[in-house]
Parts: C-alpha cells; sequence; structure tokens
C-alpha cells in the first residue's frame, strides 16, 4: 500500500514553495513574458508606447544575412567547443579509472577549471593567447604574424571555443568517471585477457556502456555553448574583429543594449529559447529512447 505525505497544515506547502515560485515567476516567466511583448511589438519613434507588429521582427531576421550567419558560427562553436571538452575529458577520466597511487590527486585536480568563473578565464585566455606578451608571443617572435586573434578571425574563434571547452572538461570528467567507475571490472579485465588493447577496449567496451551520459553530456554541452558564452566573448573578443565571433546570445546584447533594437533582439531571445527547448526536447524524448545497453 502506497503511503502519502500529507500536511495537516494547508498553508505551510506553500510558504516552503513560495520562494522558489517567486524566482521562478520573477527571473523566468516575468522576463519571457517582456521578450514576448517586444517581439511582437515595434517601438514608437520618440516614444509614444508600442506598436502591434506581428511577425514582421521575425521576418526582418530571417531575412537577414548577417543573422543566418551567426547561426551557422554558433553551430560551429557549439560542435566544436563540445567535441573536444568531452574528448579531453573521456581521456582524462579513463586515464584516472584506475586503481593507482596518486589518481584521488589528479581527480580532484581535473574538476578544478568548471569552478572558474567564465569572465575570469576569459581574461587568463586572453593573455595566454596575446600576441605581444602571452605564451604564444613566444612563436610569434619566430614567424611574425601567424598568430592575431586581433585581426584574424579564425584565430580569435579558436581561442574563444578553446577558452569554452577547457572551463566544461571539469563537468564533463566528473560525468564521465562516475559513468566508467559503474562498469564491472570483469568486462575489461576479461577484455584484456583476450589480448584488447586499453584502446580498443575503450572503443568497443566501455564507450557503448556509458553512451547514455554520453549522449546526456552532448546535449547539456551544445546548449551551454549556445547560452554560457557571452562572458568569454565580452571578456576576450568582444565580438570582433569586426563581427566575426559573434553568436547568438552575444548579438542579442549588441543588438539590444548597443543598437538599441529592443524588438529584434526580443525576436533573437525567443528564437534561441525555442532552440534550447527543442534541444532539451530532443534529450528527454528522443535520445534516451534510442540508447541500448545490449
Amino acid at each position: 500500500m502506497e503511503r502519502r505525505a500529507v500536511y495537516r497544515n494547508k498553508v505551510l506547502p506553500w510558504l516552503l514553495i513560495g520562494p522558489q515560485l517567486i524566482l521562478v515567476l520573477v527571473f523566468f516567466y516575468w522576463p519571457t513574458s517582456q521578450a514576448l511583448y517586444w517581439a511582437f511589438t515595434l517601438e514608437q519613434p520618440w516614444g509614444g508606447g508600442n506598436a502591434w507588429a506581428g511577425f514582421d521582427n521575425f521576418l526582418y531576421i530571417f531575412r537577414d544575412n548577417r543573422y543566418w550567419a551567426t547561426v551557422l558560427r554558433s553551430a560551429f562553436y557549439a560542435l566544436a567547443a563540445t567535441g573536444l571538452s568531452m574528448l579531453v575529458a573521456l581521456t582524462l577520466a579513463s586515464f584516472v579509472d584506475r586503481a593507482l597511487k596518486g589518481t584521488k590527486l589528479f581527480q580532484s585536480v581535473f574538476i578544478w577549471p568548471y569552478a572558474i568563473a567564465a569572465p575570469a578565464a576569459g581574461v587568463a585566455f586572453r593573455f595566454i593567447f596575446s600576441p605581444e606578451a602571452g605564451l604564444i608571443g613566444g612563436i610569434n617572435t619566430i614567424w611574425p604574424g601567424i598568430w592575431d586573434p586581433a585581426t584574424n578571425a579564425a584565430h580569435a574563434l579558436a581561442m574563444v571555443i578553446i577558452c569554452h571547452a577547457w572551463l566544461g572538461i571539469g563537468y564533463n570528467f566528473v560525468f564521465f568517471l562516475a559513468a566508467l567507475q559503474m562498469i564491472p571490472k570483469s568486462l575489461s579485465e576479461a577484455g584484456a585477457m583476450d589480448g584488447a588493447r586499453p584502446f580498443q577496449r575503450m572503443m568497443d567496451l566501455q564507450l557503448p556502456l556509458i553512451a547514455p551520459t554520453a549522449f546526456f553530456l552532448l546535449i547539456m554541452n551544445i546548449i551551454s555553448s549556445f547560452t554560457d558564452s557571452f562572458g568569454l566573448i565580452d571578456t576576450m573578443t568582444e565580438g570582433g574583429p569586426i563581427g566575426q565571433t559573434e553568436v547568438m546570445v552575444y548579438k542579442i546584447y549588441i543588438d539590444g543594449f548597443k543598437g538599441l533594437d529592443y524588438s529584434g533582439a526580443a525576436a533573437q531571445s525567443i528564437i534561441l529559447m525555442l532552440l534550447v527547448i527543442s534541444l532539451t526536447f530532443v534529450q528527454f524524448k528522443w535520445v534516451e529512447r534510442r540508447v541500448h545497453y545490449n
């Protein structure tokens, strides 16, 4: 027989969930409602309220070639940062998933990058990749001009991608290590007795078994790349050179707060929100149903 907890005081449950409800309403539903209002209206010149614009703001965005370039750049940024971060994290997790002396120390050290704030990491990596004073400066003295993120768009985008991937390594490492430690050691030992090398055991035995974790991290990292890249780009490149490192979330800031196009920025934020919702739907409704443990 199922037993359910019952509150005798009808007011107490609302008092307990009240702070959470207020936070959700103030920081999610209210901004979302305001974004919807601005996305479907257009501010009158010199004030005077907003006029209903329907889907005109969205049509204007979809006809803008610069916006589609930003979408493609954001997709490349998300896939590159996600792939690099997950690959490095899986490699590190595979190395420390062993009962050897010193592995506990490395297991804790590899998590530290996740505790660093994105703007702080952006400032550090901007110095590291500085062509004049950073570590790359020594290479530029040998081959002048080989690295210049201030004028080369590819260099600037690569710099931001590397920093974003580095920040996500700790998060991915924790999940990959936990997944690897859940695999029975007898399977890896049996593969080793059959002559399989460590890389072959990883590809044929371990990786299929941790596929659910890998798919989960794939979606979460892509979402993070689309939504959490503002701090890095603002501190490292400010969208430059000539807007070549602008991603979707940063373009919303540029158009809304610098270009004062509140309606266009609101429409872009709605598109980004729908993209994140779609990725979340894929994670819970599509990916998990197609992951098998056979």
